[in-house]
Parts: structure tokens; sequence; C-alpha cells
């Protein structure tokens, strides 16, 4: 089992004791200015992690409501423009240069007319596959959470037929367990259910907890340290030929900790 990190979890040297891959988050690295990617900044971030042999993921920007997400790098899946493609291949091409096997990327935002947004959305993806073949990666595309009904691929049917609309090796999943358990309501059957439906296409995960309901804080999608939620991390187990990363999107050190133990105890069950 590879255990990993989002960036914003602590620094690499405190990060490097617990975990061997680190998930380089885009938004939250301070390597760009507005929309200019600053390379001085960028090999510096390169160079820390460098030191401590770090498997590397690549979270690319996406859409946010949050006030403090960057508005430069706003990027939604459905509307895109020739600045959210160079966005987007700049992450790529990241990838490429630390050998990240993944690149993460949110689908799109429902617009007025549903279908004609899905339908951007899919032509967009297709594009965004075939420039990742290009550069020897895979996207995983994450399920985002039911709680917010304006994202596209809350449930596990819609994700993997927007995956299989696409039809590239290229584009996979990234399976997100905390919006999973939003979607799903707090219900572990139905949770195991939406394992079992995506299952085929995952490649990536994302770990982290909360109170399976709406709240006013971010549609409940609070990244708690897994275990102080109700998210049964033991359907998990369901993914026995999974070998990819288990990255825990939570926010400090100590939440991390507390993650890994609710995990071992998970697979223990």
């Amino acid at each position: 089992m590879i255990l990993g990190a989002s960036s914003f979890a602590g620094n690499p040297e405190d990060l490097k004791e617990h975990v061997e891959s680190i998930e380089l988050y885009i938004p939250k690295l301070g390597i760009y200015n507005g929309s200019t990617l600053e390379i001085e900044k960028l090999d510096r971030v390169l160079d820390d992690i460098s030191i401590y042999d770090f498997a590397v993921t690549v979270h690319a920007p996406y859409f946010a409501g949050d006030s403090k997400y960057p508005s430069a790098l706003q990027l939604d899946t459905a509307r895109m423009s020739e600045r959210e493609f160079s966005l987007m291949e700049e992450s790529i091409s990241l990838a490429s240069r630390v050998e990240a096997p993944v690149v993460v990327l949110h689908p799109g935002r429902i617009g007025l007319n549903k279908e004609k947004s899905y339908i951007s959305m899919v032509k967009n993806l297709n594009k965004l596959a075939s420039l990742a073949e290009d550069y020897g990666v895979t996207l995983g595309l994450e399920n985002k959470e039911g709680t917010d009904p304006s994202n596209f691929c809350c449930e596990a049917k819609e994700l993997s037929r927007t995956i299989e609309a696409v039809n590239s090796e290229h584009l996979k999943a990234t399976f997100d367990i905390g919006h999973a358990n939003l979607t799903c309501g707090g219900d572990p059957e139905k949770l195991m259910e939406f394992v079992q439906t995506l299952q085929k296409h995952i490649i990536h995960l994302h770990l982290h907890d909360n109170s399976g309901q709406w709240t006013e804080m971010y549609d409940g999608d609070e990244h708690m340290a897994p275990g102080e939620g109700c998210v049964d991390f033991s359907v998990l187990k369901l993914l026995s030929g999974y070998r990819g990363v288990y990255n825990f999107e939570v926010f400090s050190l100590e939440d991390l900790l507390f993650g890994k133990k609710t995990l071992e105890n998970a697979f223990k069950l």
C-alpha cells in the first residue's frame, strides 16, 4: 500500500516520515502570479521535495466557490478557453517532468442547459486525454460531492459514463471517498455500491472524512481526518487489485497520523 498526502498537509520534511508520495496541489503551491506560472518558484518547490525522494501525483486547478481560492486559477472543464487549456497543459507537463503517473482534475459545472454543458465537458475531456497521452501521463477524473447540485459526476454511474464516453486509456477515475460519502448521504451500503460501480475505472484515491450531510461550510465537504466523521473506510477493501496511491487530503500532520490509524483499522475489519 502506497500512502500519500496532499502538499498542504505539511512540509516535505515532516511528511516524509509518514508517507511515500506527495500530491502537488497546484492552486496552493504559490507558483502562479495571476495565471502566469513562475518557473523559479516551481523549481524551488521541486527542489524541496526532491531531497526526500517522494513519489509524486499532481492536482490540477479547478473551479471553487471558496474566496480563498486564486481567482486566476478557476477552471471549469465544461467551459474551457485557451487560458484553461494552457493551465491544464502546465499541470500535465509538470506531471511528465516529475514522472507523476496521475493528474487529478475535476468534472465540469452544470450550466443553464445541462445537456449542452455535459457535451462540452466530454469534448474538452477528449482534448485533455489526448494531451495527457502526448505527455505520457493519465488523468484521474474525480467524483464530486452530491451536496452541491451544480456538479457533474457526483454519482458513480455518471462518472463511469463520462470516462467511457471519452474512451481513452489516459482518462480514468480518482475516487474521492469523502465526496462519495456526501453523495451517498453517509449510508455505508450506498457507498459500497458506489465503489462497486466505479471500481474498474479507479487509478487514484483521495481519503478524508465528513458527516455525510450538507453543511453551510463547503456543502459538508470539510476534509476531516479519516475517522472523525462517518465514512466507512472498510469499503476500500473491495479494491483488491488497486495498486495506486492512498492519498490523504487533510490539512495537518495530526490529521494525517489520525487518518493512517483509521485506514489501518479499516483494513483489519
